[in-house]
């Protein structure tokens, strides 16, 4: 049994936000951190190790420095990596990233038993489209918006949260979940782990590796293959910095008040 976990390395938002002249993400240029409900994804991923021994192993779709990212969630527990780079690659969107994934998953090896685990969505772009489209790739069930899991042999009961509630589905393995921040708390890594990380195996697949998919087209991965338009990015306008008024009595509300009048807020 195999738990197989796609993440993605992304901007960290709470810094600098750089974009380039034709509106791509200049990512090298920004600091970057493991997309957060992917985090979720590798929990589930180690919990489910946890009971059942089975390996993990954490896929992701980046230039070389992601190898980075791979070594943080293989010292967190996570028995090897695989690192899809290549420049035929760039320029993906949700449609090709998800083929050229689909054809990484493929060659790991989907068994009967084995379950594939992602993150809702990226904090970059929001989508939440990879996952689903790498199930529909893969030819498994999925089920997306997982708050809670419980796997037992073959059988697999995901709660997924909904707007106005819950839903619970029954799926059979192999199948692909999709993971919310509602479903765990991500663990650290250990000090043992951060030892052991550097003598775990990363594999790298370039676009060589995997051209003999029939996913893998000129015409369906990369910049090529993406339907995908961004038609402007920007970094927003700084705002302006906030007032506070301290107090609770009259005067501080009347204060507030001529603040807002002199806004036409009121």
């Amino acid at each position: 049994m195999k738990a197989i976990v796609c993440v993605k390395q992304v901007p960290d938002t709470s810094g600098k936000v750089a974009v380039n002249p034709d509106g791509t993400l200049n990512r090298a240029s920004m600091a970057t951190i493991i997309n957060p409900d992917d985090k979720n994804a590798v929990e589930a991923a180690l919990q489910l190790k946890d009971n059942t021994g089975c390996e993990v192993v954490v896929v992701t779709m980046g230039p070389p420095p992601a190898e980075g990212m791979l070594r943080e969630l293989l010292a967190m527990g996570a028995d090897r990596g695989v690192l899809v780079s290549g420049r035929e690659f760039g320029g993906s969107d949700t449609f090709a990233t998800s083929q050229i994934l689909a054809a990484a998953i493929k060659k790991i090896g989907v068994d009967a038993e084995d379950v594939v685990f992602c993150g809702r969505q990226a904090i970059d772009g929001d989508t939440a489209q990879v996952g689903s489209q790498i199930a529909e790739k893969l030819n498994i069930p999925q089920i997306s918006y997982a708050a809670d899991v419980k796997i037992e042999g073959k059988k697999v009961t995901v709660k997924r949260m909904l707007e106005d509630g819950y839903m619970t589905i029954e799926t059979q393995t192999p199948c692909l979940l999709t993971c919310i921040k509602e479903l765990n708390e991500p663990r650290y890594m250990s000090v043992g782990g951060i030892f052991d990380c550097y003598q775990k195996p990363v594999e790298v697949y370039d676009y060589n590796t995997l051209k003999d998919d029939p996913l893998i087209e000129v015409d369906t991965i990369g910049l090529k293959g993406s339907p995908t338009n961004i038609f402007k990015s920007f970094t927003p306008p700084q705002k302006g910095q906030g007032r506070m008024l301290e107090g609770a009595d009259k005067n501080t509300a009347a204060e507030l008040a001529a603040e807002l009048l002199k806004k036409h807020v009121i």
